[in-house]
């Protein structure tokens, strides 16, 4: 499902989108919640720096902000036409479903975002694997 060299790989495995070797975060696992915006300075495979200019990670917002609104509208309309749950309830839905994904839609911004800039390189894989294959 998630072919290596897809945005969509690197989006939602949050790893480095210029090669795909390596985990651009600290930490794994968004629900540590000390670690969850912690960042690599560069992927030490491409050695591609991430922050790739000064507070660059602050465009993530609006697209944070998008993210937050698709999934809302999401957990209303399950709510609300699937389940018929009063408006009350729907909206309980909606902050508790947003409250759960919050770490993840703070890491899927990010990455989002750096993947509308940097291109995933599939010569990077192919050099490595020719200088393997020459030892």
């Amino acid at each position: 499902m998630l072919k290596k060299g897809s945005k969509l790989n690197s989006i939602l495995t949050g790893t480095c989108p210029k090669c795909q070797k390596e985990s651009m975060y600290v930490d794994k696992n968004p629900y540590h919640l000390g670690n969850v915006l912690k960042m690599n300075e560069d992927c030490s495979s491409c050695r591609l720096h991430y922050q790739i200019e000064p507070s660059f990670f602050y465009g993530a917002m609006y697209v944070s902000y998008g993210l937050n609104v698709a999934i809302g509208i999401a957990t209303f309309i399950i709510s609300k036409i699937i389940f018929d749950s009063t408006l009350k309830t729907s909206f309980i839905a909606i902050i508790t479903v947003l409250i759960l994904t919050a770490p993840l839609i703070l890491r899927w911004s990010r990455n989002i975002y750096i993947n509308m800039f940097v291109d995933y390189d599939p010569t990077l894989n192919h050099k490595e694997q020719s200088t393997k294959h020459q030892n």
